[in-house]
């Protein structure tokens, strides 16, 4: 078991959590590659997955997890409820708890929101992103992704590059990297790393070009646009000159050197379109991007996560 009910941060999970919800995924990867990718486990447990702001990937992965383990789910949308009424959102957890859940998956744009729901509550829940907060499901199947290509974690090197102040990714994949061993610098110009120095203590870069042969696995985190109240970075141009992976840097990799991404991949920005091309239809090229890996591995670990939780 777990040594807690929910996962709001990575600061939830003790090592020992960690390294069983990795060892649990592996189980559930070989679900998803049977004809018939569904088990009894959580048979007549309820899942809420509450979405208060838009997502594709981590949204469809709980869902699936949660149907592939036999769970009820409650799919809630922000757009199309009572919220848009005036109702609250207490009163919205108010009213799905009613309907006796067992388990609440959230994301949510402001952070500290899920902290907020499962003070109020004492439910079961998982954090789905909150804000620029955290997102630890996005650090634990990346972690488990990383595992699945190496075979031993302690003393890796990763870059993670690219928007720094405004991911709950970067924040997540950091604490849990540190806990693991896993050596982390930062490629960022100052503009896009947080001022009140949370980061200290980490190598701070700020040209790609600067770690491009010395990382294990290289990070390219996704420009939140939409949490960008004002411009933070000249331009498209200098951003590609210092922090995006182009074809050509792509050639100076580390060999055996992975590149991952939290997806969607904002193409032209923090990966050359050329790039994105080439890995479609070259079959070496597209070995070292592990974009589509993550997704996969995605559901096993929220399987894993869903089962040690509930089970």
């Amino acid at each position: 078991m777990l040594s807690g009910k929910s996962i709001i941060g990575i600061d939830d999970l003790k090592k020992e959590d960690i390294d069983l919800i990795i060892n649990s995924a592996d189980s559930f990867i070989e679900v998803l590659d049977r004809k018939v990718k569904k088990v009894p486990t959580l048979r007549g447990n309820t899942v809420a997955s509450l979405f208060f702001e838009p997502s594709t990937r981590t949204k469809n992965s709980f869902e699936i997890a949660a149907k592939r383990l036999s769970a009820d789910l409650i799919n809630f949308s922000a757009s199309s409820s009572s919220l848009k009424k005036g109702e609250s959102v207490i009163d919205t957890i108010n009213t799905i708890m009613g309907i006796k859940v067992n388990l609440f998956i959230i994301r949510h744009p402001e952070a500290g929101a899920c902290k907020l729901i499962s003070d109020f509550t004492g439910m079961p829940i998982i954090n789905a992103g909150d804000g620029a907060h955290e997102h630890p499901t996005q650090a634990l199947l990346d972690l488990y992704t990383i595992k699945r290509n190496f075979k031993k974690i302690e003393g890796l090197k990763v870059a993670i590059v690219g928007d720094i102040i405004n991911s709950r990714v970067a924040r997540s994949n950091v604490k849990l990297f540190k806990k693991m061993g896993i050596e982390t610098t930062l490629v960022s110009p100052t503009m896009l790393l947080p001022e009140n120095n949370e980061y200290m203590g980490l190598e701070i870069k700020n040209s790609i070009s600067e770690v491009i042969d010395k990382v294990d696995v290289l990070y390219m985190l996704r420009m939140q646009l939409e949490r960008q109240d004002r411009k933070m970075y000249p331009s498209i141009e200098e951003y590609n000159k210092f922090l995006s992976l182009n074809t050509s840097r792509f050639f100076c990799l580390k060999k055996g050197c992975i590149v991952m991404h939290p997806g969607p991949v904002n193409r032209g920005i923090e990966i050359s379109e050329e790039l994105m091309d080439l890995a479609d239809k070259n079959g070496e090229v597209a070995k070292k991007f592990k974009i589509k890996q993550q997704v996969t591995n995605g559901v096993a670990v929220r399987m894993a996560l869903l089962y040690l939780i509930l089970s």
